[in-house]
């Protein structure tokens, strides 16, 4: 199938109409410590992931020609653009609760760190260095929009992440893995038209694997350690069922994570077709347009 039967045509950028400024218990996910800690670390991984995705996919615009054939492709980047940064002026707010109650975030320093010596040593050097970045922002998106889909998919059923979580943040997971879902195509089709090949975004798709599993478990460690909830009984036994129960992670991950090694993969192969639209359409009160990107 062809990249244009599969990706999207347009990108609405949205204002989620959710109050952060009175903050969120300290447990705000059904008063279980795991889900709370793991989800109050992919959030502090997500301003400084968010502002390199935008600056990854911006570098990459530069280089596709304006063409009549990618008049689609640079209008979705502006959605895509819009999107990711009030994701991450969102979780930036969240963020900053999470200070409150004393936990630090060392995962967003660290990965600033990383990048900005990956760029300097290989990004920078290199004469096509944002295909470099392309393909490592198409692993990171690939990644998020699973969870994305694994968010939606079981919404009110058992695996349900978010089945109890306090308003806003229940809003604002579902609402921002309808949108990881949404535009999980743009980077990877940025990366394709540009003449980005296999071989390096398999290079880059391991690599961002294991560094994204390293730091989501240093940090959801250090979160629970902080709590004072890292030995509790309850909270190994809610990581257990979590990754290894029924619905566990490890089990729904392990096929759209290894679909993304195929020569031929295109990320609207994987998830449901319609999931994150009806999400979308059918929570449209909780959010407003504030713009789009139209091809």
């Amino acid at each position: 199938m062809t990249e244009a039967m599969h990706s999207p045509t347009d990108l609405t950028v949205r204002r989620l109409m959710i109050d952060l400024s009175k903050g969120f218990s300290r447990h705000w996910n059904g008063g279980d410590a795991f889900l709370t800690a793991y989800a109050n670390a992919l959030s502090m991984s997500f301003p400084v992931g968010e502002q390199f995705f935008i600056d990854a996919v911006k570098h990459g615009a530069k280089a596709l020609p304006e063409t009549p054939e990618n008049a689609d492709l640079h209008g979705v980047i502006k959605g895509f653009i819009g999107q990711e940064a009030t994701h991450r002026h969102l979780h930036g707010l969240y963020n900053a609760h999470l200070q409150k109650q004393g936990l630090l975030n060392h995962w967003g320093p660290r990965s600033e760190k990383r990048l900005e010596h990956g760029r300097r040593m290989l990004f920078e050097k290199s004469e096509r260095g944002y295909l470099h970045e392309l393909a490592m922002t198409a692993a990171f998106e690939h990644y998020t929009s699973i969870f994305g889909d694994l968010v939606l998919e079981r919404m009110d059923q058992p695996g349900d992440w978010f089945a109890h979580a306090e308003e806003p943040l229940k809003t604002l997971w579902r609402w921002h893995a309808a949108e990881e879902s949404e535009h999980k195509c743009v980077a990877f089709d940025l990366y394709q038209r540009l003449g980005g090949n296999h071989a390096w975004r398999m290079r880059w798709f391991w690599y961002v694997t294991v560094q994204f599993s390293t730091d989501v478990l240093r940090q959801t460690v250090n979160n629970l350690w902080h709590d004072k909830t890292l030995f509790k009984p309850s909270t190994w036994w809610s990581a257990a069922k979590f990754l290894f129960g029924r619905h566990g992670m490890v089990w729904r991950v392990a096929k759209p994570t290894w679909e993304y090694t195929r020569k031929d993969f295109h990320p609207m192969q994987v998830g449901h077709p319609t999931q994150a639209n009806d999400w979308l359409t059918q929570h449209a009160h909780q959010w407003s347009a504030v713009g789009a990107a139209k091809a």
